[in-house]
């Protein structure tokens, strides 16, 4: 697979910025409602037609700790090999998760470790070390597939607050150590602000040039500030969720990503390109808040595009 590198380290803002779409697996995972595994497709076949060209599709963990994603392989199966351009990402957490996934079509392989002692624990059942060192092992049979290495609370922890930066920097390495294509950092529970995201990147750009991407939750009202500031620092990749669905069952208070409609607003304004129709977006958000049964906090879904009006879809 081609790694399509950001802007990345001290390139400065990039002029074109790749949104990867996790509104299907990570805006489904905490959610109350099931969705049909139609309804899942349906979801990802509207985002794509939109225009995003990198979608989290489904999760491969247990189906009893995560039962929104119990449908996995048949959300795959059903959507077939991706379309030209699009790359299909699938989550994993151990070696059953990665032979579950590398039975089907994904594209990206995205694997997770927890920055903190006590969050990787709850969330995969072992220590940090434990499971960056089962990662190192499972990166070369992930294949010819993207492979991306997320950190988790990597700007706080749920249950031990603030986590050093020399643990997320320790962890990086060790990402790049075992041949990641890709480092994502987790604002997991919402708590980072842009001072510190400036100061993260700068220490992993001293650690590691393996292409960053950014996942920030808006559980505290700060996920388009920590974007804006990452793009400033030269990061040109971020994950987004339609309507800002979203969130961690495994951390406590954990509210939804930051929306991609939001996003789109953001970087159109600031004349950076996204590829993304933000009608089609504004326009799944609302489908999807009434196929989940919830207004779903994306605010330029309520609040509508300035000041002229989208082509309708």
């Amino acid at each position: 697979m081609t790694n399509a590198a950001p802007t990345f380290p001290g390139a400065g803002a990039a002029s074109w910025v790749d949104l990867v779409e996790v509104g299907a697996r990570d805006g489904l995972q905490n959610e109350d409602a099931l969705l049909e595994s139609a309804v899942k497709v349906d979801l990802i076949e509207r985002v794509a037609s939109a225009g995003s060209r990198r979608i989290e599709v489904a999760s491969f963990v247990h189906p009893t700790r995560v039962p929104q994603m119990a449908d996995a392989e048949s959300v795959v199966s059903a959507l077939g090999p991706s379309p030209a351009g699009v790359s299909y990402i699938g989550l994993v957490l151990n070696r059953r998760g990665l032979d579950r996934a590398v039975l089907t079509s994904i594209d990206e392989v995205n694997f997770v470790v927890g920055a903190s002692k006590s969050f990787n624990e709850v969330n995969a059942g072992t220590s940090p070390d434990v499971t960056m060192s089962e990662i190192a092992s499972m990166i070369p049979d992930a294949g010819d597939r993207r492979t991306t290495v997320t950190i988790a609370v990597a700007f706080g922890c749920p249950f031990e607050g603030e986590v050093p930066v020399a643990d997320v920097v320790r962890f990086a390495e060790l990402a790049a150590n075992a041949g990641a294509d890709e480092i994502a950092l987790g604002d997991t529970i919402g708590v980072a602000v842009p001072a510190q995201v400036v100061e993260l990147i700068s220490a992993l750009s001293e650690a590691t040039a393996v292409p960053l991407r950014c996942h920030f939750h808006d559980t505290r009202n700060t996920a388009v500030a920590n974007v804006v500031a990452a793009h400033a620092a030269g990061i040109g990749t971020f994950d987004a969720s339609v309507g800002g669905a979203g969130g961690c069952p495994f951390a406590p208070d954990a509210a939804g990503n930051v929306a991609t409609e939001d996003l789109l607003y953001l970087f159109d304004r600031m004349g950076v390109e996204t590829g993304i129709d933000p009608a089609q977006a504004i326009d799944t958000a609302r489908w999807l808040a009434d196929q989940l049964g919830r207004e779903l906090p994306g605010a330029v879904t309520r609040a509508g595009w300035w000041p002229r009006p989208i082509p309708s879809p």
